[in-house]
């Protein structure tokens, strides 16, 4: 689809070329199901684990006839392995119209002065850096097609100070801050870039390894307390992603949106 006002191209998820980072489990395998029921026919799959990836691709592939979706291993806190994942996927599936980052780290909520000081660095690289390689690994080619998307997904610990997230939420804050200051500098190439920051998303590995330690239990189960719209699930913080790569949210860009149930605002 192209803005002849200004020869700018919005892309529409239908024709599109969409690259999922994190897409082989929780919610980056949910947008990527959602892509599909929108008429996506080219998604490149992007992760560490092979085994889980190709699983992932293959079930990706089932959902409706004609997809293409492939798996490509890759570690993109890497800056080179950004480079080199997002090569091999345009040489499968062509260059990337729409990119979702949906990378998360392992490390539960704890206080910061209980923190081996080694784990630091450790938690900044794994929550924050892959985001960022990723962006700089697929902007020269959306910049010389004047267009694209993409969604950058955070957390609420980048907005909201939460007991046990410093280093967390100073990572997540990172990816926000990014998203918004790219978006400004990307507008001109009709490229828009928004963050999503959901709170606790149910049925995801990451919901259940916090809910397995007493601290970040009891941190999350306050928190559940307070989203009296219901705590998220991987569909609806898919849902949203799907909207601000679509058509619909061309004029969208630099925004922040987190869909917590109401567990905060703002």
């Amino acid at each position: 689809m192209t803005n002849e006002a200004n020869e700018l191209r919005v892309p529409v998820p239908a024709e599109s070329t969409i690259f999922i980072v994190g897409g082989t489990s929780g919610v980056g395998l949910e947008v990527a199901r959602r892509f599909v029921r929108a008429g996506a026919q080219r998604i490149g799959l992007v992760g560490r684990n092979l085994e889980r990836g190709e699983k992932a691709a293959q079930h990706i592939r089932t959902l409706a006839p004609g997809v293409w979706c492939l798996f490509a291993a890759a570690d993109v806190n890497v800056p080179g392995e950004a480079v080199r994942v997002v090569a091999e996927l345009t040489d499968s599936l062509g260059a990337a119209d729409i990119v979702v980052n949906s990378t998360t780290g392992s490390f539960n909520p704890r206080l910061f002065h209980e923190m081996d000081p080694e784990d630091i660095p450790g938690v900044l690289v794994s929550q924050a850096l892959g985001p960022i390689n990723m962006c700089r690994a697929v902007l020269p080619a959306m910049r010389q097609r004047r267009g694209g998307v993409i969604v950058n997904i955070a957390s609420d610990a980048a907005k909201h100070p939460t007991p046990g997230e410093s280093v967390i939420g100073a990572a997540m804050a990172a990816i926000v801050m990014f998203s918004k200051t790219l978006a400004m500098e990307a507008k001109r190439d009709g490229i828009r870039v928004n963050a999503v920051t959901p709170s606790l998303i149910r049925d995801t590995g990451g919901f259940d390894r916090v809910m397995s330690e007493p601290f970040s239990a009891k941190l999350f189960e306050k928190a559940s307390r307070l989203a009296s719209l219901g705590v998220a699930e991987p569909g609806d913080v898919a849902d949203l992603v799907l909207f601000l790569c679509s058509a619909q949210a061309r004029r969208i860009t630099g925004q922040v949106v987190s869909p917590n149930g109401g567990i905060s605002a703002g």
